[in-house]
Parts: C-alpha cells; sequence; structure tokens
C-alpha cells in the first residue's frame, strides 16, 4: 500500500519533530529555576504502578499546618515534557488554597517504565498519585481533581472513567477519540504522527508495543491490520468510556484550540455532546497546545484562568457563577470576543449550501499547492499574525486540483461549526485519498485556509461512481464583505499519507437526483 517517496517525507518530518521539540523545551525552562525555589515546593518519588517510580513536584499552601485539609488536584505533565511543566500554575493555585502534585508520567524523562500511550498502566498511576496525594500531603478525599494539557488531558479523562475519586477534570488540548485524531478520514496524519513519535524516542522510552504501532502506522496501515490499530487506539480514548464517566459524575471542561493538527476539535465536540454531567467547552484560535503555552510561564492566560474558576466551583464550592454560565464558548480566528452558546449544536445551527455544478477530473499523486501547511506552526502563525496558509486559487493548477466557488458576499460572513462536503466520486483505482480545503478569497483571488480534511477510500471499483460525504474540521472563521468561499480538492498534503496509486484519477461529479454541495455553517452577528 506504501509509496517510496513516503519514507522520504517521514525522515523529513521527523527533522522538523525535532525542531519542534526543541522550542517547546526550551519555551518551559526559563520558569524552571524561579518556580523550584519557591517554598512549599518539594521534588518526590511516586511509585506507580508495579512500582515504577514516577518522579513528581508537590506544592502546597503556604498556611498548610496540618490542621485543616484541601482540595487537591493531580496534574499529569504532557507528552514529551519534563515534571517542571506546571510549576508556575501549581504555584498560583497552592496560593489559592490547593495541594497541587505534578508527576512525570511513566516513560518519559527521569520516570521509570515505557512510554504507554495512555494505556492501562498509566490510568493505574493517575490512581496511585491519588493514593499517595491523600497519605503524604494535607489532601481532602472528597475533593479531588485532575487536569493537565496535551498528554495529561487525555489521561486525566480516563482517570475520571477509572477512579470515582475524581471529581472534577480540566483537559486542555487533550483527545476523546485516537483513531478520529491521527486516522481521521481513514487517513494516517502523517506530521501529527512523526511529532508525537519523534518527542517520544528523544525523552523517553517507548514500549516495544509503540515502536511497532509507530512502525506500521507510519509505513502506511497495512487493512489487514487496520482493525487491529483502530483497537489499539480505542482502548486509550475516553470516549469508548463515556458511560463511565457520566455514571462517576466528574464535572468535565473541555479545552481546544479550532485549529489543533494533532487533536483536532471535532471529536472533542463529538464527546462532549456525549458527557451527561456538569460540563464545559471552550474553543480558541491556535494549534496544539498553543492557547495554554504562556500560563506555564505564569502569564495571563484565559484557558488556565477558565480551568481555575471550573475547579475553584466544583472542588472548593465557590459561588463564582461558571454553573449558571452557557456551557459552550468559542472565540473566533478572525477577531472579538468570546460567544456563548447553550450547547454544541447550536454552534452551528444555521447552514447554507453552495452547490458544486459540473464535472471536473483531476489526475492523483501531485500536490497542487493548496495545503494545510505544517503541523503546530502554521496554525500559530495564524494564531497571533492572522496568517492561515494561503494558495492563489486562479493559478492552482486545474490538472491537480478541483476548485468550485461561491458568489461574493456583500456583507461579512460568520462561518461557526463544521462545513460538510458531499460529492459524488468516480477513481481510476480501487483505493485512493482526496483533501478538501475550504478557503476565504478575497479581491485579487488569494485564499486563506479555513478548514481542511482528508479523506481515504478503499474497495472501490474502478469507473464506477460512488458517495462521499465528509466533515472538514470545526473552526470559528469570519469572511470580509466583498470576498467569496472556494472549496478545493486535491489529493496530496504533507500533512497526511496518502494512498492514490500511480497514474489514478478521480472524478467529481453532480448527479442530477443528487447534487453535489459544500453546506457551511453560518450565523448572524
Amino acid at each position: 500500500m506504501g509509496h517510496p517517496h513516503k519514507a522520504l517525507r517521514t525522515a523529513t518530518n521527523s527533522a522538523v519533530s525535532a525542531a519542534l521539540l526543541a522550542g517547546t523545551v526550551f519555551a518551559l525552562s526559563p520558569a524552571a529555576p524561579a518556580a523550584a525555589d519557591q517554598p512549599g515546593v518539594r521534588f518526590v518519588d511516586i511509585h506507580g504502578d508495579g512500582g515504577t517510580v514516577l518522579k513528581a513536584n508537590v506544592v502546597t499552601p503556604a498556611d498548610a499546618d496540618g490542621t485543616r485539609r484541601y482540595p487537591v488536584i493531580v496534574l499529569p505533565t504532557s507528552w514529551a515534557t519534563p515534571q517542571i511543566q506546571y510549576l508556575a500554575q501549581a504555584a498560583k493555585l497552592a496560593d489559592s488554597g490547593y495541594v497541587v502534585v505534578s508527576y512525570n508520567v511513566r516513560g518519559f524523562w527521569q520516570s521509570g517504565g515505557n512510554i504507554e500511550v495512555a494505556g492501562p498502566p498509566d490510568v493505574a498511576d493517575a490512581s496511585k498519585v491519588i493514593d499517595w496525594a491523600l497519605a503524604h500531603t494535607p489532601a481532602d478525599p472528597s475533593k479531588i481533581g485532575m487536569a493537565g494539557m496535551s498528554y495529561g488531558a487525555g489521561i486525566s479523562l480516563l482517570a475520571a472513567a477509572h477512579d470515582s475519586r475524581v471529581k472534577a477534570v480540566a483537559a486542555l488540548s487533550g483527545w476523546a477519540d485516537i483513531p478520529a485524531s491521527i486516522y481521521g478520514g481513514r487517513t494516517e496524519h502523517l506530521q501529527a504522527a512523526a511529532l508525537l513519535g519523534g518527542t517520544g524516542y528523544v525523552t523517553g522510552s517507548p514500549s516495544p508495543e509503540l515502536k511497532q504501532f509507530m512502525k506500521d502506522f507510519l509505513g502506511g496501515v497495512d487493512l489487514a491490520k487496520e482493525d487491529e490499530m483502530i483497537a489499539w487506539g480505542r482502548k486509550r480514548s475516553p470516549a469508548a468510556y463515556v458511560d463511565r464517566i457520566n455514571r462517576n459524575g466528574a464535572a468535565i471542561m473541555l479545552g481546544n484550540a479550532w485549529g489543533d493538527t494533532i487533536f483536532p476539535p471535532n471529536q472533542y465536540a463529538e464527546f462532549y455532546e456525549r458527557l451527561t454531567g456538569p460540563k464545559r467547552l471552550e474553543f480558541r484560535p491556535g494549534d496544539h497546545a498553543t492557547a495554554e503555552m504562556t500560563g506555564l510561564l505564569g502569564l495571563p492566560n484565559d484557558t488556565w484562568t477558565s480551568a481555575r474558576r471550573w475547579m475553584d466551583h466544583y472542588l472548593k464550592g465557590d459561588d463564582n457563577g461558571v454553573d449558571r454560565e452557557a456551557p459552550v464558548r468559542i472565540k473566533s480566528r478572525s477577531e472579538g470576543g468570546y460567544e456563548s452558546y447553550p450547547d454544541w449544536k447550536s454552534v452551528g445551527a444555521d447552514t447554507r449550501k453552495f452547490e458544486l455544478d459540473g464535472t471536473k477530473k483531476i489526475r492523483a499523486n501531485v500536490d497542487s499547492g493548496a495545503n494545510g501547511g505544517v503541523t503546530v506552526l502554521s496554525n500559530t502563525l495564524d494564531q497571533f499574525l492572522k496568517v492561515p496558509p494561503m494558495a492563489s486559487i486562479p493559478l492552482l493548477p486545474r490538472w491537480f486540483a478541483a476548485v468550485w466557488q461561491s458568489e461574493r458576499y456583500d456583507s461579512e460572513q460568520h462561518i461557526r461549526g463544521t462545513a460538510k462536503l458531499h460529492t459524488t466520486v468516480t477513481s481510476t483505482k480501487e483505493s485512493g485519498t482526496l483533501v478538501a480545503y475550504l478557503y476565504d478569497v478575497g479581491p485579487l483571488g488569494l485564499g486563506k485556509l479555513i478548514s481542511n480534511a482528508p479523506y481515504t477510500f478503499h474497495g472501490q471499483t474502478p469507473g464506477r461512481p460512488f458517495t462521499v460525504d465528509m466533515e472538514l474540521y470545526s473552526t470559528a472563521y469570519d469572511v470580509p464583505a466583498g470576498h467569496h468561499l472556494a472549496l478545493v480538492v486535491d489529493t496530496v498534503d504533507p500533512l497526511y499519507i496518502e494512498h492514490n496509486p500511480s497514474g489514478a484519477k478521480l472524478t467529481f461529479s453532480s448527479p442530477a437526483d443528487d447534487p453535489s454541495y459544500v453546506s457551511v455553517p453560518l450565523r448572524e452577528k
């Protein structure tokens, strides 16, 4: 199933991974000495599942004198980050009356064991850390919370499913569904997987199981192993245990970025809708963990402020109003403040379609110039500089890209939620990959990427039309007056592994009895 050029792409992206890792570690380093010197900070060893030593630190309130107990927050570290990651936030939490225990998850840095990718040992470790906190700190056993970014977020959600003592969770830039995150659209998310795999090898000790998984995944999933791979991911997905989370009743706050190229927002929103207890969902501009990053340095940060309010109410009992606010809060990538909604469905309740008329034929195996950018980097530029990936729509080669354009809009259009593509495809081969992009196109034809998503098919009969229904990644974006939308579909994107056999061609059509269209969620300002 693989192509020879994929090995080169994998190697290239591994180099990108190493560079990104260096940036992450150096970004955290300045906070460490100052935080480590603060009174009340202890560095300890905690014995996790099977006796594995987990390196940890504990921060207690300054007035702790053994006469009272405090709510406790457990913070598992993110993937590939050292145990000092949360010290700045831990100090703030301790100042406001929390015991905070942060630990380096197994397999990374100085902690023992192997990287299990939020497997059963990691979930058991979380419970062991709670046991330790109750035995060795003035922690209140009835007021236990967990929080974290990325890897720490996923482990916190899994712990809430398996340990009923966890009463509140703040899961930031995490995942609910691993297969939907890195194998969404039945397509391997190459750069995301290479980033995780590369940083894991540099900063930790991958388990034999993880090594084999990464080898199989980055080489292009063998369909004979596809079910096994998906089962591996689901075992590590909070969405698989949502009934347990609901039964245990923990208050769950989820925060993520619109442009998260590792854990896209759709899977978080779908998980949120299935929760039945106290819950909150927040989406902001940025990429993976970038919305929370300044908070790790002790700087003002909306996401960490929101997480702290969540814990203050559900662990300390503060009447701060968080339980009476609309539970879904989003911020547009363009500008403006936060918008509130009663649920996720209301975000994209109003939609408009633009028809994808005519028949368009493209050749596979060539990047048309339309692509989703570089994982973490491109959407971070969009977050801070409003510079998303761009393409000149008139100059895209129609041999390799199918292009449809809407009418120009007289007024600003506010895209909120999930755009959906419905079309009919005919392939000359039984397998293939297509990538859809939605652009905001200005008067000069320059397109700014609004959203994208991949779609891979297998087992189709060459020459026989079949229907494709796919969701693009959810977003909030404002299209200026005088601009229009463009949908572009091609077959190659550096973000993903493509499965187009050599010489493949795709035809997109719009049958009279089943017209092709893009459904765009638009709301009135």
